[in-house]
Formats: C-alpha cells, structure tokens, sequence
C-alpha cells in the first residue's frame, strides 16, 4: 500500500529502571515528510529515535516502518520478539546519523560508506567502492575519499556519516542532533546536505535544536518534554502561535 505512512509510532514508552523516559509517544511520518523533533535536554528526544530503531528496546508499545513490525511480530502464539536476523533486516531500512559521527577511525571515509555494503548486504567490494565514491561526490567530499577521520573536519566526518547511512538505501533517515557537535562555521555545510535530501523526498525525522532548519526544511515540528509529546505542527503555526504554556516558554527561550 502506497499510502501507508512510513513510520507509525504506538503507544511507546520507555523506561530504565525506575526513571520512566518516554510515556504515551504516538506519532507517524508520511512518505517523503521531514518532522523535526524539538525540545530541552533530557527531554526524551534522542532515547524516541533509539527506540524506533531498536537501538533501545521500548518497555511498551511498537513501531512500524513502512507497515512492518521492527523489533516484535505477531505470531500464532502471541507477540514475540523478532529473531536477531528480522531485526537486522529491519534496522538496514533506517538510516541512522548520529551526534558524534561514530565513524571507524581506522577506515578511510570510502571504507567508512562501504562497510555495510560489503559487510551486511554482501556487495563485491569494486561494486561497493563504486556506490561509496557516488554517493561521497552527492554529499561534497569527492575529493576526501581516502582520508582517515582524524584529517577531516568535523562537517566533513557528519557528512561521511550520512553517505555511509544513505548507502543502504534506507526508506527513512534519523538524525540525532546532527550539528551540535560542530562549529558554528560548519554547521551550514551539514544543514545543506540534509536539504538537499528533503527536496529529493526522502523521509526524515530530526531531532534539532536548529529552529531556522526546521521552519525552512521541516513539513512538520514535535515538541517533546519530560518524555511526553507537547505540541506539534506546521513550522508555521508552532513557532508563530504555539498553543501550549510548555511550548511558548520553550520557545521564548531559543528565539529571542
């Protein structure tokens, strides 16, 4: 089904120990839709895209990619938990771009982009090379396809890391604070990246702090507070008219 939403959240909570982080999440994303996730520190925004990719397990509720289960499946039996092998299968449909970069410091940036290629999807390596050096040009670096990450600025490791993400194809990307890791004068060389793969329609979901990015870029903005879901809206209305006490102090606070 075309009109199926891409991302379907239920009912998710979260809780580490006693510390419950996220209560009552529901939210969905439609094809090609770009939601920004505001919201304080410590709110529960990073620990949501986690647990849509089952980077942390939810304590309840589920999440669909593209109409399908990630993490727990239906069975004659009751719900069970996916097999490690679903799981994984499921994980290569989200591309996941973090706030520190995780690259492998060992590898160069083309072995950065081509390590799931040859690893998980099996590719032969001068076929993987060949997506890798593409897909380094797309996001600016065609000329840093051999360097190591410790010779490259911060901008040029968080765009490695999002051609290494594109490079399995995913139907959705997540990005976790993509640019509070950099200076201020590389920040924009990220955001461009990131809009550039908006305007191509892909799905995206963005937990940020960079408001200019989301009314430019956003179709859609979520603010999330002490786990739960304030507000949302267009950019428009939830910068210009936001409804809530919550949301206009918030916002009160990182406009003005």
């Amino acid at each position: 089904m075309k009109n199926r939403s891409m991302l379907v959240v239920e009912d998710l909570y979260k809780n580490f120990g006693n510390l419950e982080v996220l209560r009552r999440i529901n939210m969905s994303v439609e094809r090609g839709e770009v939601v920004c996730i505001l919201g304080p520190s410590g709110g529960g925004k990073s620990t949501l895209l986690r647990c849509i990719n089952h980077l942390e397990m939810p304590t309840r509720g589920r999440v669909l990619i593209d109409g399908e289960p990630i993490g727990h499946q239906q069975t004659e039996n009751g719900i069970i938990r996916q097999p490690t092998e679903v799981l994984c299968r499921m994980r290569a449909q989200i591309g996941m771009v973090f706030q520190h970069f995780n690259l492998w410091p060992q590898k160069s940036a083309l072995g950065n982009v081509i390590e799931g290629l040859t690893q998980v999807k099996r590719m032969p390596e001068d076929e993987a090379r060949k997506v890798g050096v593409e897909l380094l040009t797309k996001v600016g670096l065609a000329e840093k396809v051999d360097q190591g990450p410790s010779r490259l600025s911060g901008g040029q490791k968080q765009r490695v890391a999002i051609a290494r993400a594109l490079a399995m194809q995913p139907k959705i990307m997540l990005f976790d604070e993509p640019t509070s890791a950099l200076d201020p004068e590389l920040i924009g060389e990220v955001l461009e990246v990131m809009k550039v793969l908006a305007a191509e329609g892909m799905t995206m979901v963005v937990v940020t702090h960079e408001v200019g990015f989301a009314r430019e870029v956003g179709d859609r903005i979520i603010f999330i507070d002490m786990g739960v879901i304030v507000e949302e809206g267009t950019p428009e209305a939830f910068l210009n008219t936001p409804q809530q006490e919550r949301t206009k102090k918030f916002l009160s606070r990182i406009l003005y």
